[in-house]
């Protein structure tokens, strides 16, 4: 059953990303700013955790999931550590993914051979 509730919130996710690249004149990156920030946001106000306990790696692997990662590690870090945490949190609570998007990323571009588009 988990893995179904994570298709059917990852899917709906990726849904409304594909109807705004379709219906709208938004590119990919700004829909993708849209979604981390309305992750964050969402996380903010108390919205996204419940999406993340009922959908969870279908909520919290595709963008918005950055966005509440991003938050989150805000919020607990303020909680701890004052003022400090806002300029802190989100980084430490990120730097494991981001660390391991740059690293496997690279050896991709090693192993394969990238083109760019013309």
């Amino acid at each position: 059953m988990d893995y179904l509730k994570a298709f059917v919130v990852g899917g709906t996710i990726c849904v409304i990303g594909q109807l705004l690249m379709d219906i709208t004149k938004l590119t990919p990156a700004h829909i993708l700013v849209l979604f981390v920030t309305s992750g964050a946001i969402l996380t903010a106000l108390g919205i996204y955790e419940p999406v993340v306990n009922f959908g969870g790696a279908g909520a919290t692997v595709p963008l918005p999931g950055f966005g509440y990662s991003l938050a989150k590690g805000v919020i607990e870090a303020v909680s701890k550590d004052g003022i400090i945490g806002a300029f802190t949190g989100g980084i430490q609570a990120t730097a494991g993914g981001v660390a391991a998007a740059t690293v496997f990323g690279y050896i991709m571009a090693i192993i394969f051979d990238p083109k760019t588009k013309k």
